[in-house]
């Protein structure tokens, strides 16, 4: 299982606008072969960083899907109101406790 995280910094006029377009593809990034989960998550002090967070069955899934049409578009559209670099990670999990 790989978990992928995105930080994200937006201009404080295009949050709403990057809320629209992750509403718009969030059912088709699920739907993806490999992903089993996304969530969108916002920065209770900076309302302007917001974290995707998705959950991929392996990284051969997630980069099949960074190399689709679907993310070329969703991408396209998303980094034209960036405030800065984005970050990512992917990463999997080493050792959990409940």
């Amino acid at each position: 299982m790989i978990t992928r995280i995105v930080k994200m910094t937006f201009r404080k006029d295009e949050i709403n606008s990057f809320k629209k377009i992750f509403d718009e593809s969030n059912a088709f990034i699920k739907a993806f072969p490999g992903c089993t989960e996304v969530k969108l998550l916002q920065d209770k002090i900076n309302p302007a960083i917001l974290f995707t967070i998705s959950h991929w069955e392996s990284l051969e899934h997630l980069e099949n899907y960074r190399s689709s049409q679907l993310f070329e578009s969703t991408w396209a559209r998303t980094k034209v109101l960036f405030d800065s670099k984005p970050e990512a990670w992917s990463m999997e999990e080493v050792k959990s406790e409940k």
